[in-house]
């Protein structure tokens, strides 16, 4: 049975990139803040496997504060970030940026978090609604969006003479230049 009592430790995080990288001066930052125990990973933000992060999730309790030297030493982007920060949250964890000054577990950290994670919101609606905009454009000049078909009219036409001979679909898929599911999509269509 675990103890479900808060135990407010501060653990910390830290990543380079390279392994030419240094994280001494992120060490630092973290144990003047008061960090107990720092987890370090050596590997690119975009990289999904971090393992000593990873294990840092798996070591945190309820009142527990996850700290980090700056925002993108934790967030592949900003919607990761956020994702992070609100499961730990769930979880009753707190999180704090040095660099930032935000630490979510006071009321003004958890207001200046909010108003980032609304920003990004925001931000991803502006994409999305240009994004529309230029398919709707385009579509009035006559374009259609996304990326051309790899089935031609000619591909299709040996296509299904092939398989009149008898062929095996895959032999054919790899004689005109298309995958498996494009040959199938473009079979079932015929049909």
């Amino acid at each position: 049975m675990t103890d479900s009592t808060p135990r407010g430790y501060r653990l910390g995080y830290a990543r380079v990139s390279t392994l030419e990288q240094d994280p001494a001066l992120q060490h630092d930052a973290l144990k003047a803040a008061g960090v107990e125990r720092i987890f370090t990973d050596q590997a690119s933000g975009a990289l999904t496997e971090r393992p000593q992060l990873t294990a840092l999730l798996e070591q945190l309790r309820p009142g527990d504060t996850l700290v980090v030297w700056r925002l993108d030493r934790l967030g592949r982007s900003t919607s990761h970030l956020i994702q992070t920060v609100t499961a730990l949250e769930e979880r009753g964890v707190g999180f704090a940026s040095l660099t930032e000054a935000i630490d979510t577990t006071s009321p003004a950290g958890r207001l200046l978090f909010g108003v980032l994670a609304s920003l990004a919101a925001f931000e991803r609606d502006l994409i999305r609604e240009r994004t529309l905009a230029g398919l709707a454009a385009a579509r009035a000049r006559g374009r259609l969006g996304g990326r051309p078909t790899s089935m031609t009219a000619d591909k299709l036409a040996v296509a299904r003479r092939m398989l009149a001979e008898g062929r095996p679909k895959s032999t054919i898929a790899a004689t005109i230049g298309v995958s498996r599911a494009t040959l199938y999509a473009h079979l079932a269509r015929l049909s």
